[in-house]
């Protein structure tokens, strides 16, 4: 007698332990998977971290750059505005017919040495012809009245200062940005312009002193996006357009500055710029650092930190590698079992003979949306159909034609709900069921003469019918429970009554339930 209890003991001792095995390598697993999981996160918080400081830090780089290089053309343009000022009005004040002119050249030639950006200052009169210079010397039939300033002044009244695109002086030759004024006569009719002129390498010098990395920019540009300086400097660049730039047609447009991400238009090299746009005159300044830049001593560190971490994870896989094994095996028939279960509840819920819906899947799914029309404020529309005489079919042409007619109408109710939210089940019988969330009368009665089109294009015949083909009756009924109270019965109840209204006007149409449920 002990022998057999000796055996059930030992298959017990031997399946306690199998499941404290199995329970273990659990814990095991459990616990290396942890560990590895807060090895991962810590290192990709850090990672991300030093990321988005990266970005920081080079965000406050550019947006210090562009303000210290908007001040400084501000500055500078400030100051030829100033003295341009003030020479336009003694000129107009003193009247051209008594002008001195080696004394206004004595001044002129002072101005221009006592300010290091000005290149010039130049006085034209109505005709183009140069007055008088800071120049020693005036090129013989010097003549400026084709320039582009000169021509604006000549047509505009206006008597703000007007700084020009790039251009090359003609009296030494060097890239010059023309700040302009309009000079009158006495009765207000134009007198000719008054012209101070920046010399651009005054601000690439000056954009030269910043350190930034060899792929970054630096941009001085009009407001229209003409470029006036740019380092690097090439002479080429000067005069292209930003218009179709990111910065000018997304940014500018919406906020006088700020930070964008772009990829620049003139070499195509992805950057993190900084724009700022002048307070009094029409100019923007960005600088921008290459994207490279900004993620070289990131990407640095992180390969270093990605490479001890894989050597880690590595010791603790192999380590846990015959657990991974049976857990995959675990999840397999798991995965099995899952995809099982969820076979047969979808059969459940499926009309095996249309594959419609079935009135399970009705019954699951009409109470949350009547609660979901509530909430959203939208109308539910319920339509009940019954094929018409269709014991009649089944009589005449056998149950097999009968369930290949229910077949061929599923398939018309199909092509006729369109939404993915709508829902065509099967009710019982000849009987099917359309549940149409946010949608009203004219939107179920649409759907629903669809549906009648399409049977009768059908045409199956049934000489039991008095139209001697397949037909439908429907009755619509619509909810509003944000505004009322509804329940399914109600509304189901409303639309049978509307479906039983179709047949007595003689089948083959659809009839609206007019009961509280509607809005009249």
């Amino acid at each position: 007698m002990r022998a057999p209890g000796n055996q059930d003991d030992d298959g017990l001792f031997a399946v306690t332990g199998e499941g404290r095995a199995l329970a273990l390598f659990r814990l095991v697993l459990s616990f290396m998977a942890m560990v590895m999981l807060a090895f991962v996160l810590t290192e990709a918080w850090r990672i991300w971290r030093d990321y988005r400081q990266a970005f920081v830090n080079a965000e406050d780089s550019v947006t210090n750059l562009a303000r210290a290089s908007a001040q400084h053309a501000e500055d500078s343009i400030r100051q030829v505005d100033a003295i341009t000022a003030a020479l336009a009005e003694r000129l107009e004040g003193d009247g051209f017919d008594k002008l001195d002119r080696p004394r206004l050249h004595a001044l002129l030639r002072q101005q221009t040495s006592i300010m290091a950006q000005l290149h010039g200052l130049f006085v034209y009169g109505p005709d183009g012809n140069w007055i008088v210079t800071d120049k020693a010397t005036i090129p013989a039939n010097a003549n400026n009245a084709d320039r582009d300033y000169f021509t604006y002044h000549r047509t505009h009244s206006d008597r703000q200062v007007r700084i020009g695109s790039v251009v090359k002086s003609r009296s030494t030759g060097d890239l010059i940005i023309p700040i302009s004024r309009r000079l009158n006569f006495a009765d207000g009719s134009f007198a000719g312009v008054l012209l101070g002129t920046i010399r651009v390498d005054w601000f690439v010098r000056y954009y030269g002193d910043f350190k930034i990395d060899q792929r970054g920019a630096l941009v001085l540009a009009k407001r229209d996006g003409t470029i006036l300086v740019r380092r690097p400097f090439v002479e080429e660049v000067v005069g292209r357009s930003l218009a179709n730039s990111e910065v000018f047609r997304n940014h500018l447009p919406y906020a006088r500055e700020g930070i964008a991400e772009a990829v620049a238009v003139i070499d195509g090299t992805p950057r993190l710029y900084a724009y700022r746009a002048l307070t009094r005159y029409p100019l923007v300044v960005e600088a921008g650092l290459s994207r490279e830049s900004i993620l070289a001593p990131w990407r640095h560190d992180m390969i270093k930190s990605v490479v001890v971490l894989l050597v880690l994870l590595l010791g603790l896989a192999v380590f846990g590698w015959v657990v991974l094994r049976q857990l995959r095996e675990r999840i397999a028939i798991e995965r099995a079992l899952h995809q099982a279960h969820q076979t047969l509840k979808d059969l459940a819920l499926t009309d095996s003979l249309t594959g419609l819906g079935n009135r399970r899947r009705l019954d699951a799914l009409f109470e949350a949306e009547v609660g979901r029309a509530r909430r959203q404020g939208y109308p539910l529309a319920l339509v009940m159909l019954d094929l018409d005489y269709f014991k009649a079919y089944n009589d005449r042409y056998g149950h097999l034609a009968g369930d290949q007619c229910l077949r061929r109408f599923g398939e018309v109710l199909r092509q006729a709900v369109k939404r993915p939210g709508d829902l065509a089940v099967r009710y019982g019988g000849e009987e099917f069921t359309l549940l149409l969330p946010d949608t009203d009368a004219q939107g179920a009665g649409l759907i629903v003469q669809e549906a009648l089109q399409l049977l009768r294009r059908l045409a199956i015949e049934h000489a039991g019918s008095p139209l001697g083909l397949v037909s439908v009756s429907a009755g619509i009924a619509v909810g509003y429970p944000a505004e009322q109270p509804i329940t399914p019965e109600a509304l189901m109840a409303a639309a049978d009554g509307a479906l039983y209204d179709a047949k007595r006007q003689g089948r083959d149409r659809c009839c609206l339930a007019t009961n509280a449920t509607e809005r009249v």
